[in-house]
C-alpha cells in the first residue's frame, strides 16, 4: 500500500517564477537537501540521484506525465525503478507576486531486500517535504529579489 503526504507553501514570486523553477528539475539539488542530482534523460523522462541512508545513494527514473504550464506538473518513477514514486505539484497565482504551491507525494517502500535500507530514506517524509518547500520558498525569492 502506498502512503502519501500533502504539503502547501505560499512563495513571493509571480506563478510563472514558481513554476519555471520547478519545472527545472535540476534546480532541485538546490533546494531539496537530499537530492544530488536530477539529470533529463529524454523529453519526459529524468533520473535522480539521492542520498540515502548510511551514506548510501538511491537511484530512479522517473517520467513527467503532466506539463500543465502554470498548473500542474505531475510525475511517476518507471517500474524497473526501486523507488515506487509519484506525484503532483499544482500552482494557484494569489496576485500581487504570490503563487501557493501544493506538493503530494505517493511513494511505496519495497518489501525486498533492499526494503529495509530504503526506509530510512523515507523516514518522516512530511517533515522533509515541508523543509524542502521552505527551501524552495528561499530560493525562488532570492533568485527574484536577485535579478530586481
Amino acid at each position: 500500500m502506498a502512503d502519501q503526504t500533502t504539503k502547501t507553501i505560499t512563495v513571493g514570486a509571480a506563478i510563472d517564477t514558481v513554476y519555471e523553477t520547478w519545472a527545472n528539475f535540476e534546480n532541485f539539488p538546490h533546494f531539496m537537501k537530499d537530492v544530488k542530482s536530477v539529470t533529463r534523460t529524454g523529453d519526459r523522462m529524468s533520473h535522480w540521484v539521492v542520498s540515502g541512508p548510511l551514506g548510501k545513494e538511491v537511484e530512479w527514473d522517473a517520467e513527467t506525465t503532466r506539463l500543465d504550464r502554470n498548473t500542474r506538473i505531475a510525475w511517476n518513477s518507471k517500474e524497473t525503478s526501486d523507488v515506487k514514486t509519484s506525484g503532483q505539484v499544482t500552482f494557484k497565482d494569489f496576485g500581487n507576486g504570490q503563487t501557493e504551491v501544493t506538493v503530494t507525494l505517493q511513494w511505496v517502500v519495497p518489501a525486498s531486500l533492499g526494503g529495509e535500507k530504503l526506509m530510512g530514506f523515507f523516514a518522516d517524509p512530511a517533515r522533509r517535504l515541508e523543509e524542502d518547500l521552505l527551501s524552495f520558498k528561499h530560493y525562488v525569492e532570492q533568485s527574484v529579489r536577485a535579478t530586481a
